[in-house]
């Protein structure tokens, strides 16, 4: 029930993880604003939702196109209301497994596009409204993909490190302003996408997207507000240790991109 008539907008909800959120969000009573490239797909989630009890609109937007994202923020607050949660979920990668130097360099960075400039141009969109209210959540979809190396898909892990500092950015601007910014990470989840990255299905160790949809209504609810500007791993981490944490990883600035110093002599340190 903390969440019965909340506002949510959630980008890429046409289909995987985006229309999971969608349903598990609908079904605790957030109005919904669905956003992705695909009206077939939308329309299909919008019933979904419907379904469940609540008001749900589809939206046709490109998440690079900064037009297009703002004309459908407006329009999800004009018809279900001002926007408690939004998260940046649309992503994308590479068309197959390539060295750096054997990517088409523009199939690279259409990558970056989507999952860089999508989560910024949805954060200029929605924070000024969120920050003059005094409140509001943001949520940016992450990968431990980003935290490591990735050799066969360079455009994807380059992607999600950056979305990385963008989050850590987000969250020292947002500082005092009432406004919580998060990045969570979902795990392996089976879709489209992933099957394409990791081979056959039956081969992976496939994380329940459940996890990640119990975990975000948390976020939604207000619960994982002390982790203000961290990264989160819905799978993998107990949220209720983080949270009990949460005043040493902020002090140790721990959870976030950091160049880690080699010694207390290291110049960067």
């Amino acid at each position: 029930m903390k969440l019965h008539g909340q506002v949510a907008l959630i980008t890429g909800a046409g289909r995987g993880i985006g229309r999971d959120l969608a349903l598990g969000l609908a079904a605790e009573g957030v109005r919904v604003g669905l956003v992705g490239r695909d009206q077939s797909t939308l329309a299909a989630t919008v019933a979904e939702c419907t379904e469940r009890g609540t008001r749900a609109l589809a939206f046709v937007a490109d998440v690079t196109n900064d037009a297009q994202v703002r004309a459908a923020v407006s329009a999800v607050e004009r018809d279900l209301g001002p926007l408690d949660l939004v998260i940046s979920n649309a992503g994308s990668r590479e068309s197959g497994p390539a060295t750096p130097w054997d990517a088409d360099a523009d199939d690279w960075w259409r990558t970056i596009e989507t999952n860089l400039r999508g989560p910024f141009l949805v954060a200029r969109a929605v924070l000024p409204a969120m920050t003059r209210r005094g409140r509001g959540r943001l949520l940016l979809v992450g990968s431990g993909m980003g935290l490591r190396p990735q050799p066969l898909w360079s455009a994807y892990g380059v992607s999600k490190a950056a979305s990385s500092r963008l989050m850590d950015s987000l969250a020292a601007a947002l500082e005092g302003t009432g406004v919580t910014v998060l990045e969570m990470s979902p795990g392996l989840v089976r879709t489209d996408m992933t099957e394409m990255m990791w081979g056959p299905a039956d081969e992976q160790p496939w994380n329940d997207v459940q996890q990640m949809v119990d975990a975000v209504r948390r976020f939604a609810a207000g619960d994982l507000d002390l982790l203000h500007g961290r990264f989160v791993h819905a799978a993998r981490d107990d949220l209720d240790a983080l949270v009990q944490r949460a005043e040493d990883i902020a002090r140790d600035d721990s959870r976030t991109l950091r160049l880690r110093p080699y010694g207390p002599d290291d110049p960067l340190a």
